[in-house]
């Protein structure tokens, strides 16, 4: 699983050919949360308040950047890493 981005702890990845629609992993310690690029909604998981804000902030910062590695991922196409979140 590529990692795109790392910062204050918070890991996050895609997946090549993961399923619809474009979304990304992010890891915390022991927590795993599945968010949704276009809407920022949690498909799935749980993350510490904190860690899941961060994210939701970096998310807002750099959308369009992981949309273009959601696109890439899908064509098996090296990801471009994201400048984390400062």
């Amino acid at each position: 699983m590529p990692e795109v981005s790392r910062f204050f702890g918070i890991v996050v990845a895609m997946h090549y050919n993961d399923h619809p629609p474009p979304h990304v992993h992010a890891y915390y310690h022991d927590s795993m949360i599945q968010v949704s690029i276009a809407s920022g909604a949690r498909h799935s998981g749980k993350f510490p308040a904190r860690a899941e804000r961060l994210l939701m902030e970096w998310l807002s910062l750099h959308r369009e950047e992981l949309l273009m590695n959601w696109e890439l991922a899908r064509h098996r196409r090296p990801l471009r890493r994201i400048d984390p979140l400062e």
